[in-house]
C-alpha cells in the first residue's frame, strides 16, 4: 500500500546534531528519520501519547536499512521524506529519504515500525482508524 506524495518535514542541522569536524554523527540521522514519522503521524491526527494511554498501543522500530550517500554538514538545511510503502496488518514499512537543499540525497533508509501492544510487548494489529489510506 502506497500514498500518493512522500510526507516532507524539514530540519536545520545543529551543533549538537555533528561531530566535532561539524559532519552530522550518523545516528543523528536516525532521529531526523524518527521526527519524520512522528510528524506524519502527527499529520494524520494521531496523538501518540494518547494512542498509549487511551489503546496501550504503540509503533516500534523493528527492521532498519540505512544507506548513507553523502554527509550533511553544519547548518545545512534537509529535507526528510518518508513514503508507505507497505501496510501488513502489525506493521507499517517506509521509504525515507534526507535530500540536502541543493537536491542531493544524503540518506535511504527503508524502516519497518511494528505496532506493539505495550502491556504485552507483543505485535498488535493496527487500529483501523491508522491505517495509511491506499
Amino acid at each position: 500500500m502506497s500514498e500518493a506524495a512522500p510526507f516532507t518535514w524539514m530540519v536545520r542541522v545543529y551543533w549538537e546534531d555533528t561531530d566535532a569536524g561539524g559532519v552530522v554523527y550518523h545516528a543523528s540521522y536516525l532521529r531526523f528519520l524518527e521526527r519524520a514519522r512522528t510528524e506524519w503521524l502527527r499529520a494524520r491526527g494521531v496523538d501518540q501519547i494518547g494512542l498509549k494511554r487511551e489503546r496501550g498501543l504503540a509503533f516500534l522500530v523493528r527492521d532498519m536499512q540505512l544507506d548513507f550517500r553523502h554527509p550533511a554538514l553544519l547548518d545545512d538545511e534537509l529535507a526528510i521524506t518518508l513514503t508507505v510503502t507497505q501496510c501488513r496488518a502489525a506493521s507499517i514499512l517506509f521509504a525515507q529519504t534526507v535530500v540536502r537543499a541543493d537536491g542531493i540525497c544524503l540518506v535511504q533508509a527503508n524502516v519497518r515500525v511494528a505496532c506493539v501492544d505495550m502491556q504485552r510487548m507483543r505485535p498488535a494489529p493496527i487500529p483501523e482508524d491508522l491505517l495509511p489510506s491506499p
